[in-house]
């Protein structure tokens, strides 16, 4: 098969070449120089304009409309976790694959769970602002009384979600030491030291939760004040998944009565903030990032080279069940049908 791909999402160099050689002409408009991913009217017009019949997308909103603009795409592409970009349904029926990248991001999530758990647990923020106002005064150990934290090390951490990062997660922790427990109802453990255990349980018994939870109908507001008033006082919430599977008034009560020792966030309701994401933000027992947790640089090279793998394996290689294809199902049902 010999295809003119158009590629918008962020692809070095080498992996361009590698598609060239495998598969067919390249056209690359990374979104990043269009200053924001492409809207529905310009990607149709980018389509159209490179008259491109298969395509790799990173943010772009590739709707409905989209779709059936284009209905004889030999695939589409979608360099993230999820295709949640992409009208999977519209795609299936003109019988499309979509193929994905799950894991791109473990490792950088990993990290900034790690950095962020150790800077939140030792005060590091605070001490610093503290440091930077000039106000070290008096004693030389105000500092060492004023902003003693804990260790990591011997804390028990909960994973709501046991995927790739989860999994990655569970591996760093190991050096510390750090117990690990998960809910997952789709995955066995991996490793006899991570327990499998009820999503009760993981709120009851944790000194660290943190939610990996991808955003669908099942899992949306499944994180509400049933399940934050079963946590320890002094336990840490983290999530740099989706803020839509947190009832996000309930965490902001949980964090104003001090219910629980504070949060960790990576994700709100509305990017940018609204009101109610800012009231949170602003707690004092919140350590907040701007969804930047899967934001390195080596995750564009990590996202390139598995869906280069992805489309080798289904188009050349003929192993199609290692391919990661988010319709899959859908399309052996068209094929059958």
């Amino acid at each position: 098969m010999t295809v003119k791909m158009l590629i918008t999402a962020p692809y070095n160099e080498k992996a361009r070449r590698v598609l060239e050689e495998s598969l067919g002409e390249v056209v690359y408009k990374p979104w990043k120089t269009n200053g924001r991913a492409y809207k529905e009217d310009e990607l149709i017009s980018l389509l159209q304009q490179t008259k491109a019949n298969a395509f790799i997308t990173e943010h772009d909103s590739v709707t409905e409309k989209v779709i059936q603009s284009f209905p004889d795409l030999n695939f589409i592409g979608v360099c993230r976790g999820t295709p949640s970009n992409v009208a999977v349904e519209a795609a299936s029926e003109a019988g499309i694959p979509i193929f994905f990248t799950p894991a791109r991001n473990a490792e950088a999530v990993a990290e900034i769970f790690i950095a962020n758990v150790i800077t939140f647990m030792r005060k590091t923020v605070a001490a610093s602002n503290w440091l930077q106002d000039g106000k070290w005064e008096s004693g030389a150990h105000d500092s060492y009384l004023q902003f003693k934290g804990a260790e990591l090390a011997g804390k028990s951490i909960g994973m709501v979600g046991f995927g790739a990062i989860g999994q990655r997660i569970a591996q760093m922790v190991k050096v510390f030491p750090c117990t690990v427990g998960f809910y997952d109802p789709y995955i066995e453990s991996p490793d006899e030291a991570y327990e499998k255990t009820s999503l009760t349980a993981i709120f009851e018994n944790s000194d660290i939760v943190s939610v990996h939870l991808p955003a669908n109908k099942q899992t949306e507001g499944m994180i509400d004040k049933a399940l934050f008033s079963k946590m320890k006082p002094d336990a840490i919430f983290v999530n740099t998944s989706r803020a839509m599977v947190v009832n996000s008034e309930d965490l902001l009560t949980v964090l104003e009565t001090k219910r629980i020792a504070g949060a960790i966030l990576d994700v709100f309701d509305h990017e940018p903030p609204d009101t109610l994401d800012y009231r949170i933000i602003h707690q004092p027992n919140v350590l907040a990032t701007p969804h930047i947790a899967g934001a390195t640089f080596e995750v564009e090279d990590h996202h390139a080279e598995i869906m280069n793998r992805n489309l080798l394996n289904w188009f050349v290689n003929r192993k199609e069940n290692e391919s990661f294809v988010a319709n899959r199902s859908d399309l052996a049902k068209k094929v059958q049908s």
